[in-house]
């Protein structure tokens, strides 16, 4: 952008961000011309082979675990040891996430050792300690997410969000070196280890820089040793560990012959009791070969085919649609990553929402709070029959009530649940006389029916998209991957369009894919920008072209203040490692320091940094003091911005004393 070239914006909104020029005293910067470098990976991969094990941590709403893989060895992947407590009906491979503190805010335990303790207690005594479960949500769902955000424990006392995902990914990293340390014999340092964390990829930058902070709290890295962390996308994990897919390793859900162009959903239900029993049977084993080939659905993918990931978890469910780069396989982000809070949660709420029909609203949320562990318990009981649900299933699905329950149903209201039912008029829910809630198949699948239209319908926005064309497969990845009705309900609305494609053990696909990309982060060489980025400057005013109201004069000088000048657009592709470079110069010579104020906006199109959805993320100061006279007139400040991983790094060099200063963009204390 040459000096005249400042854009002007169709309105001015004001802003809380006073004009640069006005509140430093001083002009600011102003552009020079703009060069635009891509940079090679270079020194950088000398470091990669410090490491000698990449755990992967896949810290989900529902549950959580992680796996890893030595370097030396990268073609098995470990899963980590069986947890104790597991539940009836649900395996046992992650651990619940839910993290229990003292009554003192100390961390007690977390998983299933925190949901039973928590169990255990005396209801009197259980109120004063601090339960959280599906806290990671919050992440996703706070719209200014800070430092200082809080969480809510089950009896209502809040504690800082920072705090309980430190102590979870504490807890891991502690488990993990421990078991690494009993393999090896001696001592495992976390120096030796590189840590992957999925996170969704439809977080917002701020969540995604949350859940780096909160490593650092844990040990896990420092801000000197960057590189020792990896936050990775969940289905771009999905997507490298489904390039290596054998046919034995994954369920084809359009292979079964349609019969009259009806596929009957029992095929499907063979196919998968088939797939359960193969992981039945891999189950009692944790480690798995990856073998170093790229598998057969993969081999039939040509240069520029297209695909999508579908990761269906507990909180949300995240779309990617990637294309192949030949020879090396390369992956290429087509789409920018989109999504919502479809997961498996949604079944969840809307059992609570047919409980509150039948006992009423009032008494569940006393009941929440007065016996919060035979909730829990309650929950539990849901969540087997739940995963129990199928489209071709004749049987009802029965929920043993807790005896707190029907105990405290009778304090309340004065009258059994058993007249509860049947004053309810809901007619698939009956009563049994073994204390349990007998559901309909139909009624069951009633409550998956709002969560999965959500996903079929956001999935059909996706597929009208220009981008996405010709796409050949479907992968289903994720915990709520498992559930039949979700694969029967996407095979029949996209089965016509693409190939959906299941892999075994789908639960751990994403871990197993994290672990892979910690052991080749270049595997990934091209994404979509989620942001806007640029930096305040001030250009020659132009009369007719720049609002009145950004006029500023300075020693005869006429500038226009507060132009936002773009580094990069929202939506734009952005190699891995790519340097986007600006050269500028300060308006008045003799400013003794530069400081760059660096923005984002999700709008492609911005003009000015006082528009409204423009946000501050970070401060390059530059000190000019003590140089030698001999600088130039016209000093060059060169500013590099480098993109591509989910951390984006900015710099400033004073090209006359080769001076430079570095900050990470900073979503969170701005």
């Amino acid at each position: 952008m040459s000096e005249s070239e400042g854009g002007a914006a169709d309105a001015v909104s004001t802003s809380t961000y006073s004009s640069p020029a006005k509140s430093l005293g001083d002009p600011g910067i102003t552009p020079l011309s703009p060069s635009h470098i891509v940079k090679d990976s270079d020194a950088e991969d000398a470091v990669e082979q410090l490491f000698l094990v990449v755990v992967a941590i896949d810290f989900g709403t529902t549950s959580s675990g992680y796996a890893y893989s030595f370097t030396k060895e990268p073609e098995c992947i470990h899963v980590m040891r069986r947890w104790e407590g597991g539940d009836p009906g649900v395996s046992n491979q992650k651990t619940p996430t839910t993290i229990l503190l003292t009554p003192e805010r100390k961390f007690h335990s977390f998983g299933y050792a925190a949901r039973d303790f928590y169990h255990d207690l005396d209801p009197n005594e259980s109120k004063h300690w601090l339960y959280f479960e599906k806290f990671k949500m919050k992440l996703h769902t706070t719209g200014n997410l800070t430092m200082e955000t809080d969480l809510t424990a089950a009896n209502g006392k809040k504690v800082k969000a920072l705090e309980i995902f430190a102590y979870a990914l504490q807890f891991f990293k502690e488990q993990a070196l421990k078991e690494l340390s009993d393999q090896a014999g001696s001592d495992f340092e976390n120096t030796e280890v590189r840590w992957v964390i999925t996170v969704p990829a439809i977080w917002k930058q701020p969540a995604k820089q949350f859940m780096r902070q909160a490593a650092y709290k844990a040990g896990m890295a420092t801000p000197e040793n960057p590189e020792q962390l990896i936050i990775a996308l969940e289905p771009e994990a999905a997507s490298i560990y489904c390039r290596k897919l054998r046919l034995h390793q994954m369920i084809d859900l359009s292979s079964r012959a349609p019969v009259n162009g009806y596929s009957p959903s029992d095929t499907i239900g063979t196919g998968f009791t088939q797939a359960k029993e193969h992981v039945r049977r891999n189950r009692q084993s944790r480690t798995f070969l990856v073998e170093n080939v790229i598998g057969e659905i993969w081999s039939e993918l040509e240069e520029g085919d297209r695909y999508i990931v579908v990761d269906s978890g507990g909180g949300t469910v995240d779309m990617t649609v990637h294309q192949i780069r030949l020879p090396e396989g390369h992956l290429k982000e087509l789409y920018k990553a989109t999504g919502g809070p479809y997961g498996s949660l949604g079944v969840d709420y809307e059992f609570e929402k047919l409980l509150c029909k039948i006992f009423g609203e009032d008494f569940i949320e006393q009941f929440k709070i007065k016996r919060p562990a035979a909730w829990v318990d309650l929950m539990i009981a849901f969540e087997s029959r739940k995963r129990a649900a199928a489209p071709d299933r004749t049987n009802p699905l029965n929920i043993t009530l807790p005896f707190s329950f029907i105990d405290y149903y009778k304090k309340f209201r004065g009258h059994s649940v058993e007249h509860a039912l049947r004053k309810s008029n809901v007619d698939f829910v009956k009563w049994s006389s073994q204390g349990m809630l007998r559901m309909s198949p139909d009624a069951m699948n009633a409550l998956f029916k709002p969560t999965i239209d959500q996903i079929v319908q956001h999935l059909s926005d996706v597929f009208d998209k220009p981008e996405v064309t010709n796409v050949k497969f479907l992968f289903l990845v994720g915990g709520f991957a498992e559930s039949p009705l979700l694969q029967q309900a996407v095979q029949s609305a996209f089965g016509s369009r693409c190939r959906v494609i299941i892999p075994q053990d789908v639960g751990l696909t994403i871990l197993k894919g994290a672990v892979l990309f910690g052991l080749d982060p270049a595997v990934i060489k091209v994404r979509r920008s989620p942001l806007t980025y640029g930096v305040g400057v001030l250009n020659r005013f132009v009369e007719g072209k720049h609002p009145p109201e950004k006029l500023l004069v300075k020693d005869g000088t006429r500038w226009c203040t507060d132009v936002f000048d773009k580094f990069i657009s929202a939506d734009q592709s952005v190699a891995l490692g790519e340097t986007v470079t600006r050269s500028y110069t300060p308006a008045k010579p003799s400013q003794l320091v530069i400081v760059i104020n660096i923005y984002s906006s999700e709008q492609d199109n911005v003009s000015f940094i006082t528009e409204s959805g423009v946000k501050k993320c970070g401060t390059l100061r530059l000190d000019l003091t003590g140089t030698d006279t001999s600088v130039p007139n016209r000093r060059e400040i060169k500013t590099l911005m480098q993109f591509g991983d989910t951390e984006i790094k900015a710099m400033a060099i004073d090209v006359a004393t080769s001076k430079s200063v570095k900050v990470g963009i900073d979503f969170l204390n701005y």
